[in-house]
């Protein structure tokens, strides 16, 4: 049977028989939104700038890799940047976390530990919000904080709010879960301060961002390839991601033959998963690599992907720290 998120493209039988559900979450979304903008609820305010990285949708987008990229432009920028995120997979104790790139998949989430690794920017991971960035804060010198996802998390006061829309899948069917992908209406997007489109903008106001892959790296050693290098050959991809339609298709546009393994997101590997047959290359996500760095898979690699804004993105940015500077 397909999963769920199959129905969400289109008005089909099983999207409308769900509509009455999804009528009561968006309902439920608009009185705890009400509630915030007329302070029945309280939003926690902080010393230094938070960005917010997000999407009113269900399923990656690419918000992460514009996160990395992020960093590195604000250090660019002479900014002390540090992450916040909610550590989704994480079977921590207690929280909130601090995350390092050898922290412990299993306890901080895989997302976070990619993060920490590919950015080396402090990082605290924790379903409160708040709780995480004070923690953050309290632990790093930081002078803005970033939060990966958390768009819906009201309780923390933002200053720059960037949404992130999948280029192929827009906003599906249009309607709210479990009907359709949207977390919030679609008039949340007029809100906030930068829509950035992965692929082609279409839309009135919107920037666009495309995703080049990187280095190729060995999983367990330190070998380096490039894409190109694969180009014409048979391989195996695996993607526990979000969306990996969009990892399979980035590999076939490079020249590859792609034999597609999908799990869920945040799938929990295990050495029967890279055990493949015929034994060729394993070409994975860095998302993925980071819960299978003690697997024995020595033909694993590692692909990176990187984001690249548009110019039109960059400039909003830009103008928009400079507000930030001056007050």
């Amino acid at each position: 049977m397909p999963r769920l998120d199959h129905y969400w493209q289109s008005l089909n039988p099983v999207a409308l028989a769900l509509l009455p559900l999804a009528l009561l979450f968006a309902s439920a979304a608009a009185l705890r939104r009400g509630a915030y903008r007329v302070g029945l609820l309280r939003r926690r305010r902080f010393d230094v700038p938070v960005v917010v990285v997000g999407n009113i949708t269900v399923g990656g987008t690419g918000k992460t890799p514009l996160v990395v990229w992020l960093t590195r432009h604000l250090r660019s920028h002479g900014w002390r940047p540090g992450i916040v995120s909610r550590g989704y997979g994480g079977r921590a104790s207690h929280w909130p976390q601090q995350v390092r790139a050898d922290s412990d998949v299993g306890v901080v989430g895989d997302e976070a530990v990619m993060l920490a690794e590919a950015t080396g920017c402090p990082m605290c991971v924790g379903p409160d919000r708040p709780a995480a960035v004070q923690a953050l804060l309290d632990h790093a010198n930081v002078d803005i904080v970033i939060s990966d996802d958390g768009l819906q998390h009201y309780a923390l006061a933002r200053n720059l709010e960037i949404v992130v829309v999948d280029g192929q899948r827009r906003l599906g069917n249009g309607l709210p879960l479990p009907a359709g992908p949207l977390r919030e209406p679609r008039s949340r997007l007029r809100g906030v301060d930068i829509v950035v489109v992965n692929g082609e903008a279409s839309g009135d106001g919107e920037c666009a961002m495309a995703m080049r892959p990187g280095n190729v790296t060995g999983l367990r050693n330190e070998a380096v390839a490039r894409l190109q290098s694969f180009a014409g050959r048979q391989v195996h991809a695996v993607a526990g991601i979000g969306n990996p339609t969009r990892f399979f298709d980035m590999l076939r546009d490079h020249g590859l033959e792609v034999i597609e393994h999908c799990f869920d997101d945040h799938h929990r590997f295990r050495a029967a998963d890279l055990s493949f047959d015929p034994a060729l290359p394993v070409l994975m996500t860095g998302k993925d690599a980071v819960k299978c760095r003690r697997l024995p898979c020595d033909n694993c690699w590692v692909v990176g992907v990187e984001a690249q804004p548009d110019a039109r993105f960059v400039d909003r940015l830009n103008l928009a720290l400079k507000d930030l500077v001056n007050g």
